[in-house]
């Protein structure tokens, strides 16, 4: 059996998205990554960084995973889906062949503290029929030790012969998607198939990673293995963890739209300016 180790550390920069909103964007198309696309994290108690909240807007060709740590946030859609995100709760998204959809804050002030992750879908499930599913906190397994906590979003998560499932599987690039908090002194072995790409954020106190300490706001590339090995440091610490099968394709990007080639994004441009991004 071999540990990850860390081959590269990314910290986020401050963007803005949708109608204003403060962000900070971790990953940005960074083709190593694949097939994560981008990952947001927005955190913030200030109101007027996030309630403007992000209208009414177009998606193709890959999938969107937005987990709710602090607030609260509606979505709704063309398809007439309607879900209220609220903390511990996750909303995951295949924009296919094309959604219009909003994500508007159900909130005047307080802490919006969360994450937005875009994992690409392989070219032949880029023109698929949209989905939608609401993940409510309680519906999202949990595995408790002494010194840890483990959310398990997606994926399976192996501790021993125990295996626990993720509240979302099935989908082709086999996400592991774990939301892990380590109290200080506290270690976890994480399982991770080989030659999956495999990432962890850590967003709350500070964690070593293998061998590699890693603060808080920073991403940690992993080289390959079986297995990730997460220690707290001493004040403990929170983290994302995240792993999925590489596709291999070319990626093309615009926007709100990912597809394989520019003459496909150009494709769907047109389809969204004359109204058939969302045809059957």
């Amino acid at each position: 059996m071999s540990e990850r180790q860390v081959r590269g550390l990314i910290e986020g920069q401050p963007a803005s998205d949708g109608a204003g909103v403060r962000l900070n964007r971790v990953i940005r198309f960074q083709r190593e990554l694949d097939p994560f696309l981008m990952l947001d994290e927005f955190n913030t108690e200030n109101a007027d960084d996030y309630i403007a909240g992000f209208p009414a807007h177009p998606h193709r060709g890959f999938e969107t995973v937005t987990y709710m740590i602090d607030g609260r946030m509606e979505h709704e859609d063309h398809l007439g889906n309607r879900g209220l995100l609220v903390s511990g709760g996750v909303q995951w998204m295949t924009a296919g062949r094309g959604i219009i959809h909003s994500e508007m804050p159900q909130q005047e002030e307080g802490r919006m503290r969360g994450f937005q992750l875009w994992i690409n879908l392989p070219r032949a499930e880029k023109m698929k029929a949209a989905g939608y599913r609401d993940i409510a906190p309680e519906e999202i397994p949990e595995v408790d030790g002494t010194a840890n906590r483990i959310r398990v979003v997606a994926g399976d998560f192996q501790q021993g012969d125990s295996v626990t499932c993720g509240a979302v599987t099935g989908v082709t690039t086999q996400p592991l998607f774990l939301d892990v908090t380590l109290q200080p002194g506290g270690e976890v072995r994480v399982p991770v198939e080989q030659g999956h790409t495999a990432l962890v954020y850590v967003f709350d106190g500070g964690m070593r990673i293998g061998e590699q300490p890693v603060e808080r706001g920073r991403l940690a590339v992993l080289g390959d293995g079986d297995h990730i090995t997460l220690t707290a440091s001493p004040e403990g610490g929170r983290a994302l963890v995240l792993a999925a099968r590489p596709l291999k394709e070319p990626v093309a990007h615009y926007g709100p739209f990912v597809m394989n080639t520019p003459e496909e994004i150009q494709q769907a441009i047109h389809d969204y300016q004359t109204g058939k991004l969302t045809a059957a």
